[in-house]
């Protein structure tokens, strides 16, 4: 089982894909390199792998584009001066403030503040990672002043997103829960009340809030520097700010999260926003050619690496190895709950570092995970828990993952900021090694 298990496809393309990430190879190039290794290994041969990658390059087209219309939004909003003034706002207050203690007050009253914001984005008003590249690069000289390691704010910002969609049945967090996976608990014979999804998922939330505390007051809470002039250029403080283009971003907001709650578009919600600086006068038609330019530079890097994570998605599933590694649990575990909770949920973490999105793992692994939690007698809360968590499961910590490429857009606005080693490692060990554990508990408790 062992051999078979550490030979299989999708754990050595994961592992080849990690590897290559971890020196700082080109994490799209680590994607295609990782993708064809694991289609080579399973033997559907080099002319099936191309197909297989290059079918599933469309698949994420849709989000490549959401990306580059979002990277205009979040250019429109900082040419009106709202992120300026805020930062400006938070500049002065601190001025003021001077004591250590008051500082101190200051910096984690910010953190909080951030990790609300993170988590509305959830359920509350179901942005998504939109808010990041608008808000984080005019905060980077607040950061800069307090000398907060800004893998700290990668962890506040990773555990935002993912949270609230795990364990609270609201915005995302209904598709997450209600959608995926108590629909999928139901087509493999298992039903599953709405009502219970808090109380099967409060475990692995816990789990998540304890790795976030730590990562906060004891792994980054020394100070570090950054060169403030680097970031003087990404976000200038002497621009003067008039108050018409405030109003038109305020306005712009509104109408582009209006837009999304409505459409469900990111892209049309992306182009409601631009319109309304164009209408105000604020940006001139011919202006808009630019304003998406510099959209496409700010997000465009994250769309490619989400469909270069499509093209390794197709792959993977062409070559079988997802089935293999879930019928291994199956078969080769027998009644040892313990050990077989462990295996779904390392499992769920390998699929999910590969692929990037827990969305799309929960319908990979569901088949065989159901029949297995009721041959071992476990409750409807404590399977919930377990494909819910197998899922969440390195959607922290993977280098293709939205929650992880999100917070590198915003906080690497000046070049500070490593992908790899200041977001992808940070927060798989402070997210999944808890989530992990708290899994493991919920699943043998519940």
């Amino acid at each position: 089982m062992w051999y078979d298990f550490f030979t299989n496809p999708v754990f050595v393309a994961v592992v080849i894909l990690l590897i290559l990430s971890a020196l700082r190879l080109n994490i799209v190039f680590s994607i295609i390199i990782a993708a064809f290794t694991g289609g080579l290994m399973s033997g559907i041969g080099d002319v099936k792998t191309l197909e297989a990658f290059s079918n599933g390059l469309g698949n994420g087209a849709k989000i490549a584009f959401n990306y580059a219309m979002l990277g205009a939004f979040s250019i429109v909003i900082s040419r009106s001066g709202l992120t300026e003034l805020l930062a400006q706002t938070l500049l002065k207050k601190l001025n003021k403030e001077v004591t250590n203690q008051r500082i101190m007050h200051f910096k984690f009253a910010l953190l909080f503040l951030l990790a609300l914001i993170s988590m509305s984005s959830q359920n509350l008003i179901p942005i998504h990672i939109a808010f990041i590249p608008i808000l984080i690069p005019s905060l980077l000289q607040i950061f800069a002043k307090f000398k907060l390691d800004r893998r700290a704010v990668a962890c506040i910002l990773t555990f935002g997103l993912i949270t609230p969609y795990m364990c609270l049945p609201f915005g995302f967090g209904r598709i997450y829960i209600n959608d995926i996976l108590i629909g999928n608990l139901k087509s493999n014979g298992m039903t599953v009340a709405p009502a219970v999804s808090i109380k099967a998922m409060a475990i692995p939330a816990l789990g998540m809030l304890a790795g976030l505390l730590i990562a906060v007051l004891i792994s980054y809470r020394k100070p570090r520097e950054y060169d403030e002039s680097k970031i003087e250029t990404v976000s200038p403080s002497n621009e003067e700010i008039k108050p018409i283009k405030v109003i038109a971003g305020v306005i712009a907001i509104i109408a582009g999260f209006t837009t999304q709650i409505m459409l469900d578009s990111l892209f049309i919600a992306s182009l409601a926003a631009v319109l309304v600086f164009v209408i105000a006068r604020v940006i001139s038609l011919r202006d808009t050619q630019d304003v998406f330019v510099q959209g496409v530079y700010l997000m465009g890097g994250i769309g490619i690496v989400m469909i270069a994570a499509s093209g390794f998605a197709e792959v993977m599933k062409a070559t079988g190895g997802v089935n293999e590694l879930v019928d291994m649990i199956s078969g080769g575990l027998g009644s040892n709950r313990g050990l077989a909770i462990f295996m779904m949920l390392f499992i769920g973490l390998l699929i999910t570092m590969g692929i990037g999105s827990s969305f799309s793992t929960v319908p990979l692994i569901a088949a065989i995970y159901v029949p297995l939690c009721m041959k071992l007698g476990m409750s409807p809360e404590a399977t919930l828990a377990v494909v819910g968590v197998a899922g969440a499961l390195g959607d922290a910590g993977s280098p293709v993952s939205e929650s992880v490429l999100g917070p590198t857009a915003g906080l690497n606005a000046d070049g500070q900021h490593d992908h790899i080693y200041d977001s992808t490692i940070p927060t798989f060990v402070h997210f999944n090694i808890p989530l992990l554990i708290a899994g493991w508990i919920a699943g043998m408790v519940l």
